[in-house]
């Protein structure tokens, strides 16, 4: 598929996402026609997708409940060129025009799926500030890597999902999935030497010293959120041994998190004035670097002395946050070092808008339908993923050409460009309009069952079985003797 270069202009939105399905049903390879119908009747059947057999009652699809099964059963995709697809087309940017990912897992629980394989235990968040709610329950994890756009908004471009094993470290597998996706996003031609470098985001839950590490040869800079309960370590200064003598020292002085009286002076204090949050600190300190151990992903290192990563650690504290909650610190850590103040305060603006990819897995869970179906071998969650994100990117595409379909109590859009700013609900209430002007290269079911009688213009292919001569002469005898005994 030809990528179309970002912010081009004279580019026809419905001729992209015509030629965004074109592509998509080619990377189908079995049971093709049935999975493309099954993803447009997931666009436009009416309502939240609740249960996977009731698609087969849409218009859109055009076989029977039991295709729809078979398909997801038997069918087969080819995973290369689909995940090359989404980065071929135009992918949103920030407001300084470069290219922000966000990485995140989101869970498919299966707590009752006793015999379903691969699945593991994923940790879901309570409602309880304590964290004592928190329960681990068995399901299949999704690590999901998505395109972020500036401002406040609920949508971002999914570009790829890696399903979690029991045997996976997932610090290797997200390392191993960014360099794939920041290749192909290369590759497709949207980065170029002279430009920024992509901001990866993500939370507490990924080692961003190792993903650092690991994508040291790219153009990326990564942010990542520590925990409260973390350290970082100064330099040593100049190489000079201990007072006993020996080796000389790696790390300086210790800065605790939680202990303000272990800070030293940051280098770079800036308090910016925001709308939603209030008046917002930021504190950076330069050259900080964790303290590595031989564990976890650095099993595999190859030196038994482990390197210094050094970095920017940003304390951000706001006035206030919405609603009732108290707020607290975030700490975050950012790849690059000899920041200014200006760019301490594009990181953490870019780390705040890594939560538009929550409002994306409330928004395929709840209303797409990702995790309805009660599949059970893990290939066929692995297509039905892959059917939700092409889906997904449809809905993206088609921003510009959806009418507001607003029901009579929802509020209209006042905004200059009502299209750019409709939720991807709303988009998918005109979805099917959508589908009568783009391409549908499904083909038509063909019964499985002949009709009764020879079809209408068809020859009789059934050959007239010959009799013996004797028996056809002595049949001709028969008659005549009995038209002799009637006269």
């Amino acid at each position: 598929m030809t990528s179309v270069p970002d912010g081009a202009t004279g580019v026809d939105p419905l001729s992209v996402l015509s030629r965004f399905r074109v592509e998509f049903y080619e990377s189908l390879y079995a049971r093709a026609d049935v999975l493309f119908e099954l993803t447009d009747a997931v666009l436009c059947t009416d309502g939240p997708v609740k249960t996977l057999v009731e698609l087969s009652l849409a218009h859109e699809m055009r076989r029977g409940h039991g295709a729809l099964y078979a398909a997801l059963d038997k069918g087969w995709c080819e995973p290369t060129r689909l995940r090359r697809t989404p980065a071929d087309l135009p992918l949103p940017r920030t407001a300084d025009g470069r290219i922000t990912l966000a990485v995140d897992v989101s869970n498919w629980l299966r707590s009752d799926a006793n015999t379903s394989p691969d699945r593991l235990f994923c940790h879901v968040h309570g409602r309880r500030a304590d964290r004592t709610c928190d329960q681990m329950i068995p399901g299949r994890p999704y690590s999901f890597v998505a395109a972020l756009e500036s401002g406040r908004t609920s949508w971002c471009a999914l570009l790829d999902a890696v399903r979690l094993g029991p045997a996976d470290d997932a610090t290797t597998v997200t390392a191993a999935q960014l360099r794939e996706v920041v290749t192909r996003i290369i590759a497709a031609g949207h980065w170029s030497n002279g430009d920024p470098d992509m901001l990866i985001v993500m939370d507490a839950g990924y080692d961003s010293a190792y993903l650092s590490h690991a994508l040291a040869d790219l153009p990326v800079v990564l942010v990542g959120r520590l925990r409260s309960d973390r350290v970082m370590l100064r330099d040593a200064g100049p190489a000079r041994s201990g007072p006993r003598g020996g080796r000389p020292r790696k790390h300086g002085g210790v800065l605790t998190f939680a202990k303000p009286e272990s800070w030293h002076a940051p280098e770079i204090t800036k308090v910016t004035d925001t709308t939603r949050y209030g008046k917002a600190e930021a504190m950076a300190w330069d050259r900080m670097h964790p303290r590595l151990t031989h564990r976890g992903p650095w099993l595999e290192h190859p030196t038994e002395e482990l390197p210094l990563l050094h970095g920017t650690l940003i304390r951000l504290r706001v006035e206030r946050l919405p609603g009732e909650a108290t707020p607290k610190s975030v700490w975050l850590w950012c790849s690059a070092t000899d920041a200014a103040p200006a760019t301490v305060d594009l990181w953490w603006r870019t780390f705040l808008r890594r939560f538009d990819i929550e409002h994306t897995f409330r928004m395929i869970k709840q209303t797409l339908g990702w995790t309805a179906p009660h599949l059970r071998h893990p290939e066929a969650a692995d297509l039905w993923t892959w059917l939700i994100i092409a889906a997904h990117t449809q809905l993206r595409l088609a921003r510009p050409l959806a009418e507001d379909l607003r029901r009579p109590w929802e509020r209209p859009w006042e905004r200059p460009a009502k299209n750019e700013h409709l939720s991807p609900a709303r988009v998918r209430r005109g979805f099917r309009n959508l589908r009568r002007k783009v391409a549908r290269p499904a083909a038509a079911p063909k019964p499985s069952r002949p009709g009764p009688g020879r079809p209408p213009g068809s020859r009789n292919k059934h050959k007239t079985r010959p009799q013996p001569v004797g028996k056809t002469v002595k049949r001709a005898e028969t008659i005549k003797e009995h038209e002799q005994r009637r006269g």
